[in-house]
């Protein structure tokens, strides 16, 4: 039968010509296109000049670590369950004795007012008006005390690298302590600072030193270049003025010799949550249960430190089976996505907190553009839980999830290569050799399950 046709009325038309209304605030327009963190990213790139972004965008040497952990959570599988009533979803609980609207947070970050002029007071009003903690980098180019006051309300942590200077290390402690802060975020895998190729290739330091091509490279973002100029000059808040590379200014920095003893000592200074930040294997974790710290951050750094280093989130179940009971469980590094949060949560994190994730939507927008990357997060966790068939964070557990192998550890004869295997096959008596079986064997417990 031929298709019968006609010619629509105006009533037929109207509902299908519904012209959205022209949004003039062109900042406004460019983050609501934004749906997700990459989204974000993209803005970024091309608002903010080259040596900033890659400083955020960037990690060490081949940039290994951070692909493998991004990976790793592109590599589940959730397993959800049907028919369950999820119209209500909380998204929050306790984290270190106290509420959180999300389980995430916003992660120490140095330099922060070189991405954006706004820089931490961004990020802490955005997180405090989110419910979230905000942690403050030794780092931070806004100082204690003005971060504190932007955010009187939020939970402010501090962050602490440990220098050869203990003195001073200690004073900013105490000024932390005195401006209210709740939680010490000790950081302890920067005994030097990690081949970051694209800051020597950018020639990023502070302040920034001009060449043709950085010249050439911000001519199309004359708003980073205006805000630069025209806001306070760019200092380190817990620091003198340095001039030369930020990877220089970190190994003048930084103390090789802190050890276990040092951070006992360190965690009898403060008078609340004590985190240590920069856990790669079971047995470091097992130790700090026997310090009796508060939490432990899983991380390599954001990959910036030791590229190859374990992939937190592959970590993670083992560390949990092991001192789950101990402490709380943080997990940080990859995180691009509220469903990796969620696969966190259920593989036994209490906490993960976010970097680049935060500094993306700070280069797209100021605050604005933080409000916006915490909004995408807080959708796609609430998102994945209903899909999922869970209607708390307590109801989420390792069955709904499956981590999937990409990488697995070379076998010889079935079996993976052990340290012993190495020992045996060296020859004894000699230094050397001991010293090679027992970073082997580091090697093998810091890994956890051997699988990239």
């Amino acid at each position: 039968m031929a298709l019968q046709r006609r010619i629509p009325t105006y009533h037929d038309l109207a509902p299908l010509m519904q012209f959205k209304t022209p949004d003039l605030n062109a900042k406004r327009r460019r983050l609501s296109k934004a749906l997700t963190i990459y989204d974000l990213k993209q803005i970024a790139q091309r608002r903010t000049p080259k040596a900033p972004f890659d400083y955020t965008d960037g990690s060490a040497e081949a940039e290994l670590s951070l692909g493998r952990a991004r990976q790793a959570f592109e590599d589940i599988q959730f397993n959800p369950s049907i028919l369950r009533d999820v119209s209500t979803v909380t998204t929050g609980w306790d984290v270190l004795g106290a509420p959180v609207a999300y389980p995430f947070g916003i992660a120490p970050t140095g330099f922060t007012r070189m991405m954006h002029s706004e820089g931490e007071v961004a990020g802490a009003t955005a997180a405090a008006a989110a419910g979230i903690p905000f942690a403050l980098s030794t780092m931070g180019t806004t100082s204690i005390e003005d971060v504190k006051a932007a955010a009187p309300h939020g939970r402010n942590w501090f962050q602490l690298y440990m220098w050869k200077d203990r003195e001073r290390s200690m004073a900013l402690v105490e000024r932390a302590a005195n401006a209210g802060y709740d939680t010490l975020l000790v950081t302890v895998d920067v005994p030097v600072a990690g081949a970051r190729l694209r800051d020597k290739r950018n020639g990023f330091s502070i302040p920034p030193q001009l060449t043709l091509g950085t010249v050439v490279n911000a001519i199309p973002r004359p708003e980073w270049w205006i805000n630069f100029l025209t806001t306070e000059p760019l200092s380190f808040a817990s620091l003198n003025k340095w001039s030369g590379t930020v990877g220089e200014l970190l190994d003048t920095m930084f103390d090789p010799t802190v050890t276990f003893e040092d951070l006992a000592w360190i965690k009898d200074q403060w008078p609340g949550k004590v985190v240590v930040k920069g856990v790669q294997n079971v047995d470091d974790a097992k130790k700090l249960a026997d310090l009796g710290v508060d939490g432990i951050t899983l991380s390599n750094h954001g990959g910036r430190q030791l590229d190859r280093a374990p992939i937190p989130f592959h970590l993670l179940p083992e560390v949990v089976r092991e001192v789950g009971n101990e402490y709380e469980i943080h997990l940080d590094t990859g995180i691009m996505s509220g469903a990796d949060i969620v696969a966190s949560v259920a593989l036994g994190a209490r906490f993960t907190m976010i970097g680049r994730a935060y500094l993306y939507g700070l280069m797209a927008g100021g605050r604005d553009g933080v409000d916006r990357a915490l909004s995408i997060l807080g959708e796609q966790i609430e998102r994945t839980m209903r899909l999922l068939g869970v209607n708390s964070l307590e109801e989420l557990n390792p069955s709904h999830v499956t981590q999937l192998e990409r990488l697995a550890p070379r076998a010889v004869h079935g079996a993976a290569v052990s340290a012993a295997d190495v020992a045996s096959s060296r020859p004894r008596g000699t230094a050397t050799a001991a010293r090679t079986a027992g970073t082997r064997e580091a090697a093998k417990v810091g890994s956890g399950r051997l699988v990239d």
